[in-house]
């Protein structure tokens, strides 16, 4: 393992292959990053990404899933997956549930339906599901909220994690348990200590990056890596955006998930080297360049910035497509260069430059 002050790269080995870290994760909610093949992800790099188990039980359901041999096989996918156990739909879907001490009942936004999540049926889920790292089952309070709140949610996270624990059959599955606590850095401290102590095989740190200003995010990642054993994996759920994967790492973080790069890639947003650009932008009409000169990916190589933005501009589903490729691309080759830098000892350089050029207009 190399490190880097907090920052450290090393490696996560999972039943379907080894994986760098740190590491992005995209997500593929309900089996597929949309608008990408398996071989478009492997292509690019990708050794492991993320589904969810909330959105998978209710389309296709859990059980068809385990009939097609697991999500690998469904998904025609061979790397890693991460399931999420749908703690963060307890805060995504505030009005469509209810909470008591047993557990979360859901109104499926889909068809209506009452489903009922408890710690036992989402691990029981996820072993149907066959993911490689799975998620214990959590309460992600929504921000802001006042100290009571946050204490109760957290409480009722741990006895939830030792009931996950207990419920756990698959040797073949890590499971891992989460921290929350809001921004209440002693409640996320207690937290991890108590999560970690639980003696999962890796740490989830949520609840973060749901609506808080940044440096208070950061001021509460620290207070949780502090607490959570080296040994452990750390992994920072739902964030992406590039300036927050440097603070991560910096800090110490070994995973991270989000939709951003993929979700705002369809909205005709990219990641440069110079900062985000809104290919709808009129300016662009004219723009035979690449969308970004430093990239090397599929997109740039081939296309220019007026021809994405006529793909756009005519609704032609190739252009989210063609997005999306060049920000999964631009996301995971910033976590490489990441990495790169922990080994050589340039990671404060790489985020000194990054800065620097992530702040001019693109």
């Amino acid at each position: 393992m190399a490190q880097e002050a907090s920052a450290r790269s090393g490696v996560l080995h999972t039943p379907h292959g080894a994986v760098k870290t740190p590491v992005f994760m995209p997500v593929g909610t309900q089996g597929t990053v949309k608008g990408m093949t398996p071989a478009e992800l492997r292509e690019l790099g990708v050794g492991i990404l993320l589904g969810n188990t909330y959105h998978l039980h209710l389309r296709p359901g859990e059980e068809l899933v385990r009939s097609a041999g697991g999500l690998h096989a469904f998904m025609g996918w061979d790397g890693g997956i991460l399931t999420d156990s749908g703690g963060f739909q307890v805060f995504s879907l505030g009005d469509l549930r209810s909470i008591d001490e047993d557990g979360v009942t859901f109104r499926s936004h889909v068809d209506g339906s009452l489903r009922r999540f408890t710690p036992e049926a989402v691990v029981s889920i996820q072993e149907a599901l066959g993911a490689d790292i799975i998620m214990a089952f959590d309460e992600c309070p929504p921000y802001p909220v006042d100290k009571g709140y946050a204490a109760a949610a957290m409480r009722r996270t741990l006895r939830w994690a030792e009931r996950c624990l207990k419920a756990k059959r698959r040797p073949d599955q890590a499971l891992f348990g989460i921290v929350q606590g809001s921004t209440y850095p002693d409640l996320r401290r207690l937290s991890a200590t108590e999560t970690a102590a639980m003696g999962f095989a890796g740490i989830g740190i949520g609840g973060l990056s749901v609506g808080e200003p940044k440096p208070l995010m950061y001021e509460n990642l620290a207070a949780v890596i502090e607490a959570i054993p080296p040994h452990l994996p750390r992994y920072l759920m739902g964030v992406g955006s590039p300036d927050c994967l440097i603070e991560g790492v910096l800090l110490g973080v070994d995973m991270f998930d989000c939709v951003l790069p993929t979700r705002v890639a369809r909205n005709g947003t990219a990641f440069t080297s110079v900062g985000k650009v809104s290919i709808r932008n009129a300016k662009f009409r004219e723009d035979h360049g690449p969308l970004d000169p430093d990239c090397g990916c599929h997109t740039c190589q081939n296309f220019s910035r007026a021809y994405l933005r006529h793909l756009f501009s005519a609704g032609e589903m190739l252009g989210p497509r063609l997005l999306t490729i060049h920000n999964l691309q631009f996301t995971l080759g910033l976590m490489k260069r990441l990495r790169d830098a922990i080994a050589d000892g340039g990671l404060l350089a790489l985020r000194d430059d990054f800065y620097a050029r992530w702040s001019r207009s693109g």
